[in-house]
This record gives C-alpha cells, sequence and structure tokens, in this order.
C-alpha cells in the first residue's frame, strides 16, 4: 500500500472507522480514521520488541533503555503501526462491502481529523460489474475456403521459390533476375551518408530501391556503367534528401539468372522428406496447408467474435490494469528484441507505446471471464488434450511433445486458454447471426497480388 504520511503529535480517544465514497465508475476513495490511542499503544509494543534485540555500544542485547530506543527507532515504529492500522481498516471497509479492488490504492493524510485521530483516504478502483449483452442481432461473416490442387500448386510454387538458387549470365538483365553492384550518390556533387554500396545484391523488380533507381536495372549486363538522376519522395525520412533530385553512379559486376527447383526427390528431401518420395512430399505439403489454412480461418473468425463482443459489451476498465498490462506488453517486447539479437540497453520501450492494445486485452479479458462464468462456458480436460496433439502432430515425436506440454504448466496453461477463447467462439457463433462468406485463397494468407 503507498503511503505519504507525517508524524504528528499522539494523543487519545476515539476508534477506527471508514466510509466508501465513488469518486468515479470505477474509482473509490475510503475515508478513514485511526484512533491515536491505539496506536499509541501499538507503538509501545513494538518499541518492547526492538529493545530485547537492538544493539547500541555500551549496551548488552536487552539491556538498552526504552528512553534510547524510543529515540533511535520511535519513528520507524510509528510508521509501521500508523501503516498496519491503516490496512487494516482499509481491509476491513472493502471486506465488508465485497468490493473487487483492482491494483493498489493510494493512500493520502487528511488535514482535518478529529481530535484524537488521525486521518487517511485511501484511493482505488475496482473491478467494473459485467452483465454480457445480448449478441444474438451482431453479424459474422464465417469465412469458407475449400482446399483444391490449385491451391495446394500454388503453395509448392512458393516453396519453390523460397529456395531459389542463381547462376550467373551474360545475356542482359531481366525481371526476377539479382544484380550484384557497386553504387555511390552524389548530392550537389558531395556524396552523401547512405548513398553508397559495394558488392550490393538486388532483384530486378524487387522494389528494394526507389522508382528511378529500380528503372535503371532492367536491360542491363555485366561490366556496364551507367549514370543517372534519383528523385527523393518529399515525405523520405531522411530530411536532407526529401524531395531532392541526386546523380547515382552504377557499376554491375554481376547478372544472376534465378534457379527454381523443380519438384523432384531432390526438392522433397529439401522439405524433410528423407527418402525423397514425392508423393509423401505432396501428401505432407497438403497436409500442413490443410492446417494452416483451418488455424487462419480460426483466426479470423475469433477476431470477428472478439470485435462483436466489445461492441455489445461497452465497458470501462480499470486504469492499474492497463498500465499493467502495458508494462507486460513492454516487457515482453524487450525480451523479443533481445532474443533477436538487438542491443536494448539504451533503447527506450515505453509502456505507453503499448496502451491502446493493453486496453483491447484488459476488456476482452474481463468480458470473456465474465462469460465463461455466466454461461458455463470452463474448459474440459479433453478439450485442452485435444489442443496439445494438434499441436504435437507435426513433430516427428507427437508423444514426446505431449509429454513436455504436460510437464510444464505455463505450457499447459497457453492450451488451456486457446481452449477457452475456443469456447467463447463457438457460443458466440451458436447465437450470433452467421453467414458464411467465401474468402480467396491469396487474401487468406496474405499474399501479395
Amino acid at each position: 500500500m503507498n503511503s505519504s504520511m507525517t508524524d504528528k503529535d499522539m494523543t487519545d480517544k476515539a476508534t477506527t472507522d471508514a466510509v466508501v465514497e465513488a469518486s468515479s465508475p470505477l474509482e473509490r476513495r475510503i475515508e478513514m480514521t485511526v484512533a491515536l490511542a491505539e496506536i499509541e499503544k501499538d507503538v509501545e509494543q513494538r518499541l518492547k520488541v526492538m529493545s530485547r534485540k537492538v544493539k547500541v555500544p555500551g549496551f548488552r542485547p536487552g539491556k538498552v533503555p526504552m528512553k534510547m530506543v524510543a529515540q533511535q527507532y520511535g519513528s520507524q515504529a510509528r510508521s509501521e503501526a500508523i501503516g498496519e492500522a491503516v490496512e487494516k481498516a482499509y481491509g476491513e471497509k472493502v471486506r465488508e462491502q465485497n468490493l473487487r479492488v483492482a491494483g493498489y490504492p493510494r493512500v493520502e493524510p487528511k488535514a482535518d481529523a478529529s481530535p484524537g485521530q488521525l486521518g487517511f483516504t485511501a484511493i482505488f478502483e475496482v473491478y467494473p460489474e459485467i452483465t454480457p449483452a445480448d449478441i444474438s442481432s451482431e453479424s459474422i461473416a464465417k469465412p469458407t475456403l475449400s482446399l483444391t490442387d490449385v491451391e495446394v500448386n500454388k503453395t509448392l510454387d512458393v516453396l519453390r521459390k523460397q529456395r531459389t538458387t542463381y547462376a550467373e549470365t551474360d545475356r542482359a538483365a531481366i525481371k526476377e533476375d539479382r544484380l550484384v553492384i557497386d553504387f555511390v550518390g552524389r548530392k550537389d556533387g558531395e556524396e552523401f551518408q547512405g548513398g553508397k554500396a559495394e558488392d550490393y545484391a538486388v532483384t530486378v523488380g524487387g522494389g528494394m530501391m526507389l522508382p528511378d533507381f529500380e528503372v535503371q536495372l532492367e536491360g542491363v549486363k555485366a561490366g556496364d556503367t551507367k549514370s543517372f538522376d534519383v528523385t527523393f519522395p518529399a515525405d523520405y525520412q531522411a530530411a536532407e534528401l526529401a524531395g531532392a533530385t541526386v546523380q547515382f553512379d552504377m557499376t554491375v559486376k554481376k547478372v544472376e539468372a534465378p534457379q527454381i527447383p523443380e519438384i523432384d526427390a531432390e526438392f522433397a528431401k529439401q522439405l524433410g522428406v528423407a527418402d525423397g518420395d514425392v508423393a509423401k512430399m505432396l501428401l505432407e505439403v497438403r497436409s500442413n496447408l490443410e492446417r494452416e489454412v483451418k488455424k487462419r480461418l480460426q483466426g479470423k473468425v475469433k477476431e470477428q467474435v472478439m470485435e462483436a463482443l466489445l461492441k455489445v459489451n461497452p465497458l470501462d476498465v480499470p486504469k492499474a490494469l492497463v498500465e499493467m498490462e502495458s508494462q507486460q506488453m513492454a516487457e515482453a517486447a524487450r525480451r523479443d528484441m533481445e532474443s533477436r539479437g538487438m542491443a536494448m540497453k539504451n533503447i527506450p520501450v515505453e509502456p505507453s507505446w503499448f496502451t491502446d492494445q493493453a486496453m483491447r486485452r484488459v476488456k476482452l479479458g474481463l468480458l470473456l471471464a465474465e462469460l465463461v462464468k455466466a454461461k458455463d462456458l470452463h474448459v474440459k480436460p479433453e478439450q485442452v488434450r485435444a489442443i496439445v496433439d494438434e499441436f504435437a502432430e507435426t513433430f516427428e515425436d507427437p508423444k514426446e511433445v505431449v509429454r513436455w506440454y504436460y510437464s510444464q504448466p505455463q505450457r499447459l496453461a497457453e492450451a488451456e486458454a486457446l481452449a477457452l477463447e475456443n469456447n467463447v467462439v463457438d457460443w458466440v457463433l451458436a447465437n450470433a447471426k452467421v453467414n458464411e462468406a467465401p474468402i480467396a485463397f491469396d487474401e487468406l494468407m496474405g499474399n501479395a497480388a
């Protein structure tokens, strides 16, 4: 409990009292008075206990005069006694009123307490009262996709292109060729930062360079040199180059043609089929694609369900919970970046960057918890096991993966959370207006047009 307290002259009399006030939808204030006579008794008792243990030069333990103990430790004992009394009064009132407190209270002293009393105000937030709203009028577009050989072949093409190799060629460069180039850029005759590179690999038509630079790549051959102008966009991130026209000199060192692998035994081995059986490889590609399509379809439905729940259940949430969630998200982002090799020592990751996401997470967390309780959507052990089995089936030894999940409570909690979300989604789909909506494969997979 956070508190700001000042020592006051102690008198006696009075009893502990507390009054609850509502100052905003979720903020509460408890006005408390603490009897000084009780505080003084507690301070005296604490000092007696301390006197048996404190060490003062010239005195044996337990023989230090009480006056010296009070002079040295009286402030500490009084602060502890007041803090405990305030915490007790606060806790009693919270329990008496059945308040569901979110976060920790802020305790402030009051200057207008009655004689013989200390006055305090505890300011805190409570959880919102949630009654799940009717979802029957909401429409959910449930995307559907029937997997055919067309989609499987598209996926095979993607897998082949991911394993592209390059071979040097004497012909002029065409789209999808890879060039190795040197270049230097100059503005008003002077080289500028970031405008120079050697042995730079760039794909023709890949969109890696500015448009004026890109058009110079097609049609060149190894050994060619070119000079040309490039105009930077007006909103370019480097202010000194925004809207400027500069001059580039480029030397082409290599033109390399893409070599896309054929669907054969070697390709099957690259995809993990040890014996190179192409038929087995095709079955695995289809099976993996079916799992991925199912996962993405479920994800799109879940996203709509969550948005529908937020729409029909507008609610205020405690700032304390949003702040805690923001801090956790910031810390998770920092750990993720560090795991990717980024040096984060001097790079700030501010919790405020995640406030909107944190707000959404907190709202959904409260809503889902209330729905689970109100509609009896609790997770069953067999549901968790089905999810773990699904996670494990892509591994070489699924039984070992299952054992690993059940030996790691944190991992198993992830499966339980997913099962709970699935129960909520199923309930919403059973009670809302659901319309099937066919979706294109490329749109579902996020493939560029």
